[in-house]
């Protein structure tokens, strides 16, 4: 069964009431004027998995992600993340989960007049009291995790083609050596060869560090490549969430037209 209304958490490993949820989302309502994007949205996400978000455009897939993570401020909302509702934290208490997240954002978002390493460092100066050579250092050990050559550091945003920028954006949201990693059109356009590099590298890097991986993409090539459960989000709710082989057997029409045009079938090998 995939219907959110029924089970926000489908698909969820079979030990899933003793699985820790990383994060829980409840009661999440957006609205930006007269439009509303979510309306009582529900999902949980399980540590250790990597999920795709998924839906029409303009269904609210960045406006989740933005909700979470605190820089959209909901009309109602009831968020978890590792076990904290967000809503009832202190400010001090807040800055200690946001440590244990990273965000690449849609564009990389790179600070323009920052160097690569500067941009890795810009975390540890806000959230840590380390020396600046062990920033530095530490900077330069996240640009080589993040598939970099460490000379890359010292070059700006300007510098960098396309799929450096998401590379170093990358390497920015591993600064503070996060358990859950959020990640918005992460291979948006990059040229298939990049999007299938980058893939690889999210799918390596999930599993090294045991990170929690939440997606947002249009990429049906990224879902098949790292996603444990896809969520596809529509009307204001989650329409469907479980595995992907379990989503795409949903009968409703998006979904069909989604997973089984002909983009679909090509992503499906």
């Amino acid at each position: 069964m995939t219907m959110a209304a029924e089970h926000t958490g489908a698909g969820a490993p079979e030990t899933a009431q003793a699985a820790e949820l990383a994060i829980r989302v409840r009661n999440l309502t957006n609205r930006f004027g007269t439009k509303t994007v979510h309306e009582d949205l529900e999902i949980d996400i399980y540590r250790g998995e990597t999920i795709g978000i998924v839906g029409p455009s303009g269904c609210g897939k960045s406006v989740l992600l933005r909700s979470i993570v605190g820089l959209i401020k909901p009309v109602e909302s009831d968020i978890e993340v590792f076990g904290k509702r967000l809503e009832t934290l202190t400010r001090a208490e807040r800055q200690e989960i946001e440590r244990r997240w990273g965000v690449m954002f849609q564009g990389g978002a790179l600070f323009s007049s920052l160097t690569v390493r500067e941009n890795v460092m810009a975390p540890m100066r806000e959230h840590t009291d380390l020396s600046h050579e062990l920033m530095y250092d530490l900077a330069d050990m996240k640009v080589r995790i993040a598939g970099l050559d460490v000379d890359t550091g010292s070059l700006m945003p300007s510098d960098l083609s396309g799929g450096m920028r998401k590379r170093a954006a990358l390497a920015r949201a591993l600064s503070l050596d996060p358990d859950l990693l959020f990640l918005d059109e992460p291979t948006a356009g990059l040229d298939p060869i990049s999007a299938g590099r980058f893939d690889e590298l999210i799918r390596s890097l999930k599993e090294a560090l045991g990170l929690t991986v939440f997606l947002v993409t249009h990429d049906l090539d990224t879902l098949f490549a790292t996603c444990d459960r896809v969520a596809v989000l529509s009307g204001g709710k989650v329409l469907a969430i479980g595995p992907l082989d379990e989503v795409r057997e949903n009968p409703h029409p998006w979904i069909q037209e989604y997973f089984s045009g002909p983009r679909g079938r090509a992503a499906q090998g």
